[in-house]
């Protein structure tokens, strides 16, 4: 008998140690499956969004289009075209909700074409002195512009630094060149290398893409300034008209047919020359909605003769990988995905019958803090 309550004992064991084993197996492999199928929804609903946020982007240019052959260009929002989705009625379907917002990018100036006189004229009413304003555009034009003539005593000595390299001699293509630039990564960063105030600043003021003219009907003050008109009381009877505050309250935000309209809202002074009252760049901003999930996408479109990007120095293109910045400057983008895509387009582009050029394109890329400001000069 005692025997065999033993061998009882030991298969009552064995079937404990099994059903021990198996169960932690399951609760294993449940875990897993659950992870599996959580990944799987998420990627489901990523595809979903990104397919939603596309779409919105389409009904938008459509409406941008029909605005821009009914009015002859886009000049601002304030047109009628500031919710393009309900204009057309779109809606992204159930339980999704979509947010577009726009950034005239030719509201700002073109680094393409600016002059010496315009960045020195916009350090100035930075509080910089006229010797530290120059040498800040010595060391931008010298790095943008072939053969400048520095008009101090900038002398900058890219080859013979810890990485020697050769300036692009065109215009920015990032604003992370900065940091490369001597006399102006001083400035524009801080002691920990990273942007500050200034650097912000610079980049709201220009941008990277190529245009002739700013639009006025979205300058800010230091684009003004910059055009020579540093003058507070225009600039605040400017800022109130077009977004629709202080006195111009009553009739909501305005905008400007052309330049010549703005003279009795700058207090009768006349429109500095560089502005002009068309869009040539605008950045779309879309997020689509679900629940705690969203999906950012940012494209900058042309109109038709608007805006291009700027190409690399043909003059470079025989130099080494590790001294021609255009081509180093490639290689450390990001490739286009899902998660972070960035693309840009050149030419072809024109080999499609679309109303619009696509410049750039951005998926779900954060928005940088804008840090405190930075000391006086």
């Amino acid at each position: 008998m005692r025997r065999l309550r033993k061998v009882r004992g030991s298969v009552l064991i064995i079937v404990m140690v099994t059903l021990l084993f198996t169960t932690f197996a399951m609760v294993t492999f449940v875990e897993k499956a659950g992870v599996d199928l959580l990944v799987e929804v998420r990627e489901s609903s990523a595809r979903h969004l990104r397919q939603k946020a596309y779409s919105a982007l389409e009904v938008t240019l459509a409406v941008l289009e029909d605005f821009r052959q009914a009015d002859g260009g886009l000049r601002s929002p304030a047109e009628g075209w500031n919710d393009p989705l309900g204009f057309a009625n779109w809606t992204p379907g159930d339980g999704y909700t979509a947010d577009v917002s726009f950034e005239d990018e030719s509201g700002k100036i073109s680094l393409a074409h600016v002059t010496p006189a315009t960045l020195t004229e916009l350090f100035k009413s930075w509080q910089f002195s006229q010797s530290d304003a120059e040498k800040l555009t010595d060391g931008l034009m010298s790095w943008m512009q072939k053969d400048y003539v520095p008009t101090g005593s900038f002398t900058p000595d890219y080859d013979n630094g810890a990485l020697p390299y050769v300036v692009p001699q065109r215009s920015l293509r990032s604003f992370s060149e900065l940091a490369a630039i001597d006399a102006v990564r001083d400035v524009f960063y801080d002691k920990d290398g990273r942007p500050n105030e200034y650097w912000h600043r610079f980049a709201n003021t220009f941008s990277l893409f190529d245009f002739k003219q700013s639009n006025l009907n979205a300058a800010t003050p230091d684009v003004l300034s910059a055009f020579g008109n540093s003058d507070l009381s225009s600039q605040q009877r400017l800022g109130e008209y077009l977004s629709g505050t202080g006195a111009y309250a009553n009739q909501g935000p305005g905008f400007f047919q052309n330049s010549g309209d703005a003279a009795s809202v700058l207090g009768g002074n006349s429109v500095p020359a560089g502005f002009g009252t068309v869009i040539s760049a605008l950045r779309i901003n879309i997020t689509i909605h679900r629940g705690r999930t969203q999906f950012r996408l940012t494209a900058v479109v042309a109109p038709p003769g608007g805006a291009s990007t700027v190409l690399a120095n043909p003059a470079l293109t025989a130099l080494p990988d590790d001294k021609n910045p255009d081509k180093t400057a490639t290689t450390q983008q990001p490739s286009t995905s899902a998660s972070t895509g960035v693309t840009t387009t050149t030419t072809a582009g024109k080999k499609l019958n679309y109303p619009f050029t696509l410049l750039e394109i951005r998926e779900n890329v954060e928005i940088p803090p804008t840090p405190a400001p930075a000391p006086q000069a």
